[in-house]
């Protein structure tokens, strides 16, 4: 298998052992799942089904962000507890993943189930001189990376400061010693959660619970690390700068990221408001068509939703299903599987099988797509 790495550019070998370990930021549970999450846990979950074809056994762990600066906002907003949001967000979701025939994650643990160990883990950036306490939170210093921060995303400096303000980075923020230092621990809101410490009562930031739970499940390193393109930096960047700081070891082999979903021109976004929802899409159209449509798109590739899509995916969907069961098509679609996730391909080459009278049931399960036998 070849998979495009974001770090280093390229299509490269993707070679793990017997068990694979990935680790794919979940949501932050503040609203229902949208074809942009969709595509991304749907690409995770098509790698997965092809690693377990090879033989591997996969272990993905898929995090909850329930403490985060808009999970607490819109808990606010709608006058609930941020966890009761949580809960019910998660459960909406979980429903959506199933509908849509994702495998259930390995594990998938929660940030505010991580306070323990995310106190730790600052405590010890802090011993090493990789983080400094002011003005009551604790930073991370970027001094402490030997010039390696960037190098996920590969954007100068300058870059990254004015990316970072856009993504609520606060590079102005004067307590800081390097614009481009991150927030690891900061002072409660008041009304929001607190959290005792050694810096004073407070709450994480965004990204060092990422770290903190992949290191808990995995160890030092992981073999795969991805999400979604917007997440590259300043999230992911951040993650693997805390995380290397702390163990000297290279926190993910390979980082895989899947490309925007977009709508009207932009970016599918909760805060743009520009959504359209699994569950939405679910009453009219079959989970396993929505999942069809989304496969017709190569992961790397950004793209403009269009309702029509989920015609031409039932239409495909049926002429699949009416072709019966076989192996038609199995072989060229693990080729393109294989191929860096060519799932564009895969399709293809199912249709081709479907319409030459063979049956693609094996090839559709592949793409976890659901075709029931015939009698």
């Amino acid at each position: 298998m070849r998979l495009f790495d974001t770090a280093r550019q390229a299509i490269v070998p993707f070679e793990p052992g017997p068990i694979v370990s990935m680790y794919v930021c979940g949501i932050t549970p503040y609203d229902a799942t949208h074809i942009g999450h969709a595509a991304t846990y749907v690409t995770y979950d098509v790698l997965q089904r092809r690693l377990r074809d090879i033989g591997h056994e996969t272990r993905m762990v898929r995090n909850i962000t329930d403490v985060d600066d808009d999970m607490l906002r819109t808990a606010r907003e709608r006058g609930v507890h941020y966890l009761d949001l949580a809960y019910a967000e998660t459960k909406k979701f979980r429903a959506d993943m199933a509908a849509l025939g994702n495998i259930e994650p390995w594990s998938e643990p929660r940030a505010s189930g991580a306070i323990p160990d995310i106190r730790g883990f600052i405590a010890a950036l802090i011993a090493t001189g990789c983080a400094y306490q002011s003005a009551g939170s604790v930073y991370f210093s970027v001094n402490c990376t030997g010039g390696r921060f960037g190098h996920l995303s590969r954007l100068d400096r300058s870059r990254m400061l004015a990316l970072g303000r856009r993504r609520g980075e606060d590079p102005d923020d004067p307590h800081k010693n390097n614009p481009l230092d991150f927030v690891l621990w900061r002072p409660s809101e008041p009304g929001e959660p607190a959290w005792e410490s050694a810096w004073g009562p407070g709450r994480p930031g965004w990204h060092v619970e990422c770290s903190v739970l992949a290191l808990r499940e995995f160890g030092d390193t992981i073999d795969l690390h991805g999400g979604g393109t917007d997440l590259v930096f300043p999230h992911h960047e951040c993650e693997a700068a805390q995380s290397e700081a702390t163990t000297g070891e290279i926190f993910a082999r390979h980082w895989l990221h899947q490309a925007m979903v977009l709508l009207d021109g932009k970016k599918m976004s909760k805060s743009r408001g520009n959504l359209v929802f699994v569950s939405t899409l679910a009453e009219t159209y079959e989970p396993m068509a929505i999942r069809l449509a989304l496969l017709t798109h190569h992961y790397r590739t950004s793209w403009e939703w269009e309702p029509s899509e989920l015609e031409t995916a039932a239409e495909r969907l049926a002429a699949w299903r009416s072709a019966g069961e076989g192996s038609g098509g199995l072989d060229a679609t693990r080729a393109a599987l294989d191929n860096d996730l060519d799932t564009p391909s895969a399709v293809a080459a199912i249709d081709k099988a479907a319409a030459n009278g063979e049956g693609v049931s094996q090839a559709a399960k592949l793409l976890g797509i659901q075709t029931p036998k015939t009698k």
